[in-house]
């Protein structure tokens, strides 16, 4: 999208010529005003208040944010909150049109207001400014600085006291935006929540291939991407070898599952993903046809594989099985060590590297084969309601598909679903939506349930779909710009990956619910229970 700037220093608006003239006849300090239009009133604002003026960007929904929050912008990487002065002004909100433009004002961060025009650049003299006391406008007087009359060929312009717009709207709140590198969530408190249970228990993330389930342990998962548009195939590499993309700056194997298991190819869709696994030696990504959820398995529960199966198959890379949803369902546990001590594996990422030498890739590439950096965060991506949200993935327990049935629980709040039985507990199930303030939508099969622990209770929360699990570097997170009290303890961060114009919105998870709300729910749930 083409940007429109106008600053003190451009030539883009010019005073007109009779403007200059009345100013030049008129005593006092001579200052510049930018002028706009909402619904066919005139205002101004103080030339060395806008920081630009640009085109009404692309916006990102903030949830639990006073009315006139058109949203939060990505202004050439920087996030911008965009506020619509039409809601502020108490006038009737309209679709954006060409002719719109965000005036840029710094209020200890660049904050965006939308007006209908700008017009033009007059200059004034300060004895030419009068009190607002003395006109009579839909817009309260409090929030103006005064007006101007009979200049520029405007019989009244009124004076925009910005300071005070942002103190009315966001009262108690510090709309200052501050870039921070902190964590943001992952706290020691966090990741103590867990009882004794952990040791018995682990995570997988699990896949299909070929309408099979497979799962992953989480702890040789790096992340889960999207596929590149293009991905670079190398010359004389085993058939197993997609071929090579570039994440984060380093070169990164791909390789087909698919192949790997001797299934038949599938072309990639909008639900293929990348899993970048780490046996802590080698980094490789496994195309898989889509991701399903995260599971949390007891490892009493899972089975060994019969031992005719892993002969006739030669299956070694199958370390178990096991059943997370009763009899159905049977996932096949992928050990990331055994797969990459698979000699195909072995040979296809030999010839990868050695093709990879040929092209003369620089040895930066082959920091690939570490870890991970410490200095990156994993989150699990989720949507709601058409945006992009995230939580650190220490957070996250497990994620569920939604059962057929919910039993409610009457006497709840209207954002409780109900309750499931997950494994023998009862699972209080919140519909995310009605709980950020959204409007609800219709059951479908990509929505999944979340459970996270709060205050020692675990709780499910119903997004749209769980897309994937990404690692972000730490400068990419920062402080949300705050709109209200809720808003800015449950969207604490935002990570602001400026290369895709990307902003998710990052949630704290323990101040989704309130204390008295988590109390009624556990009782609730107990008495779903019975």
């Amino acid at each position: 999208m083409d940007i429109e700037r106008y600053s003190k220093n451009t030539e883009a608006i010019e005073p007109s010529e009779s403007n200059k003239h009345s100013v030049n006849s008129d005593s006092g300090e001579q200052k510049q005003f930018v002028t706009f239009v909402i619904d066919k009133e005139n205002f101004a604002i103080d030339m060395d208040l806008v920081h630009e003026i640009v085109r009404v960007p692309e916006t990102v929904h903030v949830p639990l944010a006073p009315p006139s929050i058109r949203g939060l912008a990505n202004l050439r990487g920087r996030v911008l909150p965009i506020i619509s002065l039409r809601s502020i002004f108490g006038m009737d909100d309209t679709p954006v049109d060409d002719a719109m433009r965000v005036v840029i004002v710094e209020a200890g961060q660049p904050v965006g207001f939308v007006v209908d025009r700008v017009s033009s650049v007059i200059n004034v003299s300060s004895s030419q400014i009068e009190s607002a006391e003395c006109i009579d406008s839909t817009v309260s007087a409090d929030l103006l600085k005064g007006v101007i009359k009979g200049v520029g060929g405007y019989s009244i312009v009124m004076v925009v006291d910005f300071e005070k717009v942002v103190n009315q709207e966001f009262s108690g709140i510090d709309i200052q935006h501050v870039s921070t590198h902190k964590d943001y969530g992952c706290t020691e408190e966090g990741g103590k929540q867990e009882d004794v249970k952990v040791r018995e228990e682990f995570q997988l993330v699990s896949f299909e291939i070929n309408r099979q389930k497979y799962a992953i342990d989480i702890e040789n998962i790096q992340e889960i991407v999207l596929p590149p548009e293009k991905m670079t195939r190398m010359p004389r590499c085993a058939s197993h070898v997609e071929g090579v993309i570039t994440l984060r700056n380093h070169l990164l194997p791909v390789l087909s599952l698919r192949a790997i298991f001797n299934m038949p190819p599938q072309e990639v869709d909008e639900k293929t993903r990348i899993v970048v696994v780490s046996n802590g030696n080698t980094c490789v990504g496994l195309m898989v046809d889509s991701v399903s959820e995260v599971l949390r398995i007891s490892r009493s529960d899972v089975e060994a594989v019969p031992g005719l199966l892993t002969q006739s198959s030669n299956l070694a890379e199958i370390s178990g099985m096991c059943r997370p949803h009763g009899d159905s369902d049977t996932v096949c546990i992928v050990s990331i060590e055994n797969l990459l001590s698979n000699s195909t594996v072995k040979e296809a990422i030999d010839s990868m590297e050695t093709a990879k030498k040929d092209a003369g890739s620089s040895a930066e590439n082959k920091q690939l084969d570490s870890e991970g950096d410490v200095d990156e965060q994993m989150v699990v991506v989720f949507n709601l309601s058409g945006e992009e949200f995230g939580v650190h993935i220490t957070h996250v327990q497990e994620i569920v598909r939604i059962p057929d049935e919910l039993t409610h629980v009457p006497r709840t709040p209207a954002f409780v679903e109900g309750v499931i039985n997950l494994r023998g507990s009862v699972l209080p199930v919140i519909d995310m939506r009605r709980k950020m303030g959204l409007l609800s939508a219709e059951r479908t099969d990509r929505q999944r349930i979340m459970v996270f622990v709060i205050d020692r209770v675990r709780v499910g929360f119903i997004v749209d779909s769980v897309t994937e699990v990404l690692k972000i570097p730490r400068g990419c997170i920062e402080e949300s710009p705050k709109f209200s009290p809720e808003q800015s303890r449950v969207i604490s961060k935002v990570a602001n990956i400026r290369e895709k114009k990307r902003i998710i919105q990052i949630l704290n998870p323990s101040h989704l619910i309130e204390d008295t709300e988590l109390v009624d729910l556990t009782s609730s749930s107990q008495e779903g229970s019975l």
